[in-house]
């Protein structure tokens, strides 16, 4: 299994617009970050977690030319808006598969009801298949995918568990049920928004309070604000197995 980090920055990225925060203004390539999602590679089948507004940007990018099925961890627009990019795929593969909360699937044919009309469909716009996510395990193609139910705030968020390999971003926080399906994992993926304590997600002393917790090999964070620091500065700070994640880093499982 290849994971490629798409993106791991907050709602504004990293620049935010108009912002003169060092963080912000800095050259290091690894303090820029794009929107966040995740894409996962494991025997010729391309899986990506959230489809948000960069997208295409991580498409183009990383020369990604077939996509088998798009996960989408809940409804909230950095995780959701590019989905009419898909068009491309649609093209060529026909319907994309997307999987989905009841809740989730409801505010997606709202917000693009182009996309999911099946009457009077505009010819360039492209289809999706839909397939409803519950909290229990399913199939992508022949892998099999394990849903974490966590909690942003009051929003319910979906995680997903692959094998040896587990994503979970924008999470508050997490039943003990539910924290019970990672463990073992070889590797966790887990937000870390910021230093201070934020209403809806993790900061940085819970995500690795949770990742000692689960005891992964390795734990990388991602969902990362400019108010978390540096990149650098802020890795040399962390345990030996935990990694800031950066826009494009690949690991293999």
């Amino acid at each position: 299994m290849k994971v490629t980090f798409l993106g791991t920055g907050t709602s504004q990225g990293i620049p935010v617009i108009g912002s003169n925060h060092p963080v912000c203004l800095s050259e290091n390539p690894k303090d820029k970050r794009l929107r966040v999602s995740v894409m996962i590679e494991i025997e010729n089948s391309v899986i990506v977690i959230d489809c948000g507004p960069d997208f295409r940007q991580q498409m183009l990018f990383n020369k990604v030319d077939r996509l088998d099925a798009i996960l989408f961890t809940h409804e909230h627009s950095d995780h959701t808006v590019g989905l009419d990019d898909i068009r491309p795929y649609f093209f060529k593969q026909g319907d994309i598969p997307v999987y989905a909360h009841q809740r989730v699937m409801d505010s997606l044919r709202k917000r693009f009801d182009y996309i999911f009309a099946s009457e009077n469909k505009y010819p360039g716009a492209p289809s999706v298949k839909e397939i409803l996510v519950e909290n229990s395990p399913f199939k992508v193609k022949d892998h099999t995918v394990i849903p974490v139910n966590v909690m942003h705030n009051r929003v319910q968020v979906f995680g997903y568990r692959i094998g040896e390999f587990a994503y979970v971003t924008d999470a508050k926080t997490i039943e003990e049920k539910e924290a019970e399906k990672l463990k073992g994992v070889e590797v966790l993926v887990i937000n870390a928004l910021r230093k201070e304590p934020h209403h809806s997600h993790f900061n940085l002393e819970e995500a690795l309070e949770f990742i000692a917790k689960i005891k992964p090999k390795q734990a990388y964070l991602t969902h990362i604000s400019h108010r978390l620091g540096f990149h650098d500065e802020v890795q040399a700070e962390l345990p030996e197995n935990v990694f800031l994640a950066y826009d494009n880093l690949q690991i293999t499982i």
